[in-house]
């Protein structure tokens, strides 16, 4: 008689005790409401204390932990030292905010754990919903083509990709850039955005491609100058395919004269790319949508979602005007991903694959936490608070108008301001210091959390102003902490 042998001990990731879980899930969504309820009662940002830095040191864990330890470690050790961009007094780097039905939609969407790669489920419509919606509050036609991102550095890639390969006059994807008759080049501002320099690096033309031009006084691209480089580059053997336009700088908001630049990539024949990262949501504010007139008439255009539209990290977005451009920068289907039309099953359904559309084949449910977040609140609202940020940046530049000791260092256009404190006496170099000083303490007291940057040789305080949680009693409170420390480091400066 044939021995049985025994089944093999099976184990599972899931819960011992759901009812523990669950009281522990109740616990976190508890704890993270009042988290950030009372978020204005706490400092900005404070220093990470050594030991704390220490724990995360400690070896890899070989041995299971309880989630209720595991999660009173994460209370005791990361929950109080957050970067602090939740704050209304955070207006750091162009970081966004978050909001509450944010939150709760990323535990919706890890909960359900979707690939959006492609199939026939419902997180897919989900996804291209959240699209057609980005276009028509951007102004791209219905048949444009678009795709849900991490962040505006990816969809400025895959933008600039499109524009390449489009551009190219040859089968660039079969033959590569080396094939290339002649070199290609293309054109921005010397304001634009470190992911634009990236992705020209990564897509194998060097940046020495990228023609990076002066700016006017309204830190604008030159357009005379932008020309005659134009001009220059087709005399000596160059071919020019694309202009980047700026819909808000980050060192400073400004926008470029999108409609000119548009008019510009028609008469010469190029791709017109706009670098929306968060001034293109200037389209929703009513009174400066017009500061971004012509981007609707952009090739292609890349936005964060996680900025001025406050949603969670990450969610970045990219819209194409023609569907073809962007499927043919990407499309690859080999044998185990076969999908479309006449397939049954779950390889079937109406819509196309995104991996279709990007280098990614692996995509997380981000569209959710913008599905849930559009219908709470409506576009109306969004562009109410898009118009109250750029209001604030006007009265803190005000407020700045109006003291003595601070002074202004570029034009307040969207929701940048940049500004520094000034004291008679006090060589630039000297300022340059004092600034970098007040800048620390603001932020290591845990009072304000703005960013600094360099500005025609001057180090000012950087405030870009993506909150939707600042009220004109947080400037207030900028301005005279401010010039508080200013006047305290100052006087040893002077003293010498």
């Amino acid at each position: 008689m044939t021995q049985q042998r025994a089944e093999p001990m099976e184990e599972t990731l899931d819960p011992e005790d759901w009812e523990s879980m669950r009281a522990l899930g109740h616990q976190m969504v508890d704890d993270m409401l009042g988290y950030l309820k009372t978020v204005r009662e706490r400092p900005v940002w404070q220093p990470i204390p050594g030991d704390v830095k220490l724990k995360f040191r400690m070896p890899l864990p070989v041995y299971q932990q309880k989630p209720e330890d595991i999660y009173k470690e994460f209370l005791d050790s990361i929950l109080p030292h957050p970067l602090g961009n939740i704050h209304p007094r955070f207006w750091g780097w162009v970081a966004g905010t978050g909001t509450v039905l944010g939150m709760l939609a990323e535990l919706l969407a890890a909960g359900l754990n979707p690939n959006l790669a492609g199939a026939d489920h419902i997180a897919n419509y989900v996804e291209k919903q959240v699209i057609d919606w980005l276009k028509q509050m951007l102004g791209f036609p219905v048949s444009a083509s678009g795709l849900l991102t991490d962040g505006c550095s990816a969809a400025n890639l895959i933008a600039l990709t499109v524009a390449r390969n489009t551009m190219a006059g040859y089968d660039l994807r079969r033959e590569g850039i080396q094939a290339a008759p002649y070199k290609m080049v293309l054109y921005a501002s010397e304001e634009i955005h470190s992911s634009i320099q990236k992705a020209v690096e990564i897509l194998g033309l060097g940046s020495d491609a990228l023609r990076l031009l002066p700016v006017n006084d309204a830190f604008q691209i030159d357009l005379d100058v932008l020309r005659e480089t134009i001009r220059q580059d087709r005399e000596q053997g160059y071919l020019p395919f694309c202009i980047v336009g700026a819909a808000g700088t980050t060192n400073t908001g400004a926008v470029d004269d999108l409609n000119v630049l548009a008019n510009i990539c028609r008469q010469e024949n190029l791709w017109f790319h706009v670098d929306g990262a968060f001034g293109a949501w200037a389209a929703l504010a009513p009174d400066a949508r017009t500061l971004v007139s012509g981007m609707e008439r952009a090739d292609s255009l890349a936005v964060s979602l996680h900025k001025w539209i406050y949603l969670p990290y990450e969610i970045g977005g990219v819209l194409v005007q023609r569907e073809e451009d962007h499927r043919n920068a990407f499309s690859l289907t080999p044998a185990y991903l076969s999908h479309g039309e006449g397939e049954r099953g779950m390889a079937g359904g109406d819509l196309p694959w995104f991996s279709d559309y990007s280098f990614h084949l692996s995509r997380g449910f981000r569209a959710l936490k913008a599905w849930m977040s559009f219908k709470e609140h409506g576009s109306r609202k969004y562009g109410r608070l898009i118009q109250q940020n750029i209001d604030q940046a006007h009265y803190l530049a005000e407020l700045i108008d109006a003291s003595a000791e601070l002074e202004l260092v570029a034009p307040v256009t969207l929701n940048v301001v940049c500004f520094r404190f000034i004291k008679p006496g006090l060589s630039d170099a000297e300022l340059n210091a004092l600034n970098k000083i007040i800048l620390a303490e603001l932020q290591e007291q845990g009072i304000a959390a703005p960013s600094g940057t360099t500005i025609s040789g001057k180090f000012v305080l950087h405030v870009a102003h993506t909150n939707h949680r600042s009220c004109r009693e947080d400037f207030r409170i900028l301005v005279r902490e401010v010039k508080r420390i200013g006047e305290k480091r100052a006087h040893p400066m002077q003293a010498a």
